[in-house]
């Protein structure tokens, strides 16, 4: 926890009798900053937020009241104790100081020793929900270490061979999520790729991830077509769901010694697919029920040919629904257009390219959900050819 003589107080007052009164009795146990109005105020905590500010309300440039707005309104800001030291003593403004966001509220004149209790008992409190705070960052880096861990490693090596090339990747809204995605080889011909989105998000979603993750994969060794995998994932899911979660999965498998990809959904968006010279259009857009809510037996597959040079790509809703600043989506439409003539690229241009286009299209705007793209390439040539040639 940090020492409270390493705490700094700004103090914010356009009188300079009432600064020098502050920093007598505060210097010798705090680092002290001071700024003579609103705006220079406003400026020295963007330069470096302090651990408290002591903040007077009637000043000729921004008064008090709108520095607090300010600052509660912005994200790294929000937390920060902030305590009025005024000559307002109604009723009215007190109560508006505590309305704006202000932690405290002492009338002028002051006594130095309360002054001096208050500011201690704030910086003592945010100092001990700092330490909490950074524990709880600390085991939710630990939990993000884990989750990496679940994901497929390695992918490159596990297709070696199979004439696919896929590329992956996730990006959770937090420190951990809900999506997951898997590339597993099922046998010499066979490779199962799929990718899911678990309901709601932090360390809930990403249990439930783990556990659907864990199921998905002992099931799809197990050589049952996709849709056989969805039920009986479904079927585990069920049995022990006190939340009520659920998670939407399309799982696909790719024979390539038939040349063909067999696909089942459950509740989530249908892939892209680019075939060389056709528009990018979606494919498996049938699905079946969420997973782990209900029973379902209204799971079904699709089956297509692959064709020489194209590409799949499954993605979470974190794409298609990612938000600018004016709460624009990024949407299905941009999508479409970001993979014209994706079938030249590789599945890591691929990948890259849709996760680039949401960045710009978001524009600095927060992550509201989860990102998860997954792109697989077909070259053309099954695996029995490649190795009856070899």
């Amino acid at each position: 926890m940090k020492e409270l003589s390493d705490c700094r107080v700004l103090i914010v007052d356009d009188v300079k009798a009432n600064v020098d009164i502050l920093v007598q009795a505060l210097s010798s146990d705090y680092k002290l900053s001071v700024a003579l109005g609103g705006q220079q105020a406003m400026d020295a905590v963007r330069r470096s937020a302090p651990d408290l500010v002591l903040l007077d309300i009637v000043m000729p440039d921004i008064d008090g009241y709108d520095v607090c707005q300010r600052l509660r309104a912005a994200e790294e800001t929000r937390e920060l104790p902030i305590m009025f030291l005024s000559s307002l003593e109604d009723v009215k403004n007190k109560a508006r100081g505590f309305e704006v966001g202000g932690n405290d509220y002492l009338t002028k004149p002051f006594e130095v020793l309360e002054v001096k209790a208050r500011v201690r008992s704030l910086l003592k409190a945010k100092a001990y929900a700092d330490a909490v705070k950074a524990a709880a960052e600390r085991d939710l880096r630990i939990a993000r270490e884990i989750q990496t861990g679940l994901l497929p490693a390695n992918v490159s090596a596990r297709i070696k061979g199979t004439g696919l090339d896929v590329d992956a990747v996730l990006e959770p809204a937090h420190l951990v999520g809900g999506d997951l995605y898997e590339v597993l080889r099922l046998g010499v011909d066979r490779v199962l790729v799929a990718v899911g989105d678990v309901s709601g998000k932090g360390i809930p979603a990403a249990l439930f991830m783990a556990v659907a993750m864990t199921l998905l994969r002992s099931m799809a060794r197990l050589g049952h077509p996709p849709e056989q995998i969805l039920r009986q994932l479904n079927d585990e899911l069920l049995e022990q769901n006190p939340r009520g979660m659920f998670v939407t999965l399309q799982c696909m498998v790719f024979d390539l010694a038939k040349r063909s990809v067999t696909c089942a959904s459950a509740g989530h968006h249908a892939a892209v697919r680019v075939i060389p010279g056709m528009a990018p259009s979606l494919a498996f857009t049938s699905s079946g029920r969420v997973l782990g809510l209900m029973p379902s037996e209204d799971i079904a597959s699709e089956t297509v040919e692959l064709q020489p040079g194209e590409t799949m790509v499954l993605f979470t809703d974190g794409v298609s629904e990612a938000f600018d600043a004016n709460q624009d989506l990024f949407g299905e439409e941009r999508l479409m257009a970001q993979l014209e003539g994706a079938s030249g690229r590789t599945a890591r241009e691929t990948t890259m390219g849709v996760l680039d286009a949401v960045r710009r299209h978001a524009a600095g705007a927060k992550q509201s959900d989860d990102i998860t793209v997954v792109s697989v390439r077909y070259d053309g040539a099954g695996s029995q050819e490649r190795r009856s040639s070899s």
